[in-house]
Parts: structure tokens; sequence; C-alpha cells
């Protein structure tokens, strides 16, 4: 997903393979204000999947595709805070908070006619949306 802060935008998105998101980041231009954010994997003493592990593997290989020195993680609980102010936010919670912050869900949607800034937005875009969205505002347009 490409979010532009200053105007809370979604101004691309997409939903590939992994191979092929790699292949992009690896060719996007860069300018001193363009970063990756990437949601940071925790441990939270249960076991995990296999699926898990998949994601921390292309998690690097994205980071390393676009440039470690552009590449930030963000935690899950700082997206939580940033967004609901609650560290038991759930993912349905996270959804509701962003459909407020663009003016409910028939702003922020649309339809087909006539497309809210948040169209098209389903599935795991949703998550990258609310890391994109705490990310900005934790950081605003500055970055250490």
């Amino acid at each position: 997903m490409v979010f532009d802060a200053a105007c809370r935008a979604v101004t691309d998105h997409i939903y590939a393979p992994n191979a092929d998101v790699r292949g992009q980041l690896a060719g996007y231009p860069h300018d001193s204000l363009a970063c990756l954010v990437i949601e940071q994997m925790a441990s939270f003493g249960m076991a995990v999947g296999a699926e898990v592990f998949e994601t921390v593997y292309w998690s690097g290989i994205f980071a390393e595709a676009y440039g470690l020195d552009q590449t930030y993680r963000l935690k899950r609980l700082d997206v939580k805070m940033a967004l609901c102010h609650d560290s038991r936010a759930k993912d349905a919670n996270i959804r509701a908070a962003i459909l407020d912050l663009y003016g409910g869900k028939a702003a922020a949607m649309g339809h087909k006619k006539a497309p809210g800034p948040l169209y098209g937005i389903s599935g795991d875009l949703w998550s990258a949306l609310a890391v994109a969205l705490a990310w900005s505002q934790i950081n605003g347009a500055k970055r250490d």
C-alpha cells in the first residue's frame, strides 16, 4: 500500500504474491520522505505455526528490497494505541477507528460510481492501512 501521510490518502495498493510485491519494492522510486513500514512480529509466549515464520521471512526480504535505511518496523501494540488508545483493541476496533477517521463507513468507502478514499480496501489491506496511519500519526513527516 502506498500512503500519502500529508493528505492521509491511499494512492496505490496491490494484493499480489510476495515475489511480485518484492519486485515492486525493489523498483520503487525513493525520495527523502518515502519509507517502508512493516508491522513488527512479536512473541507473546504462544506456539506459532509455519505461517508466522513465513511472514517473518518475507518481511526481511521486503526490507532488503526497499532499502534497510528506509525501512521501519512498528509493533502491533503501537498501532492499537495510536488508533484506538486501547491495548485490547481487536481488528474490528481498528477498522472502525479507521472508518471514523474518514467520516464513517459511507463516506470512507463510497460506492462504485462515487468511490470514497478507502474504496477497494479489504482483507489484509486494512492492516497495512492501520500501520500507515499509526506510523504517520506517531512520526508525522519527520523520521530519525
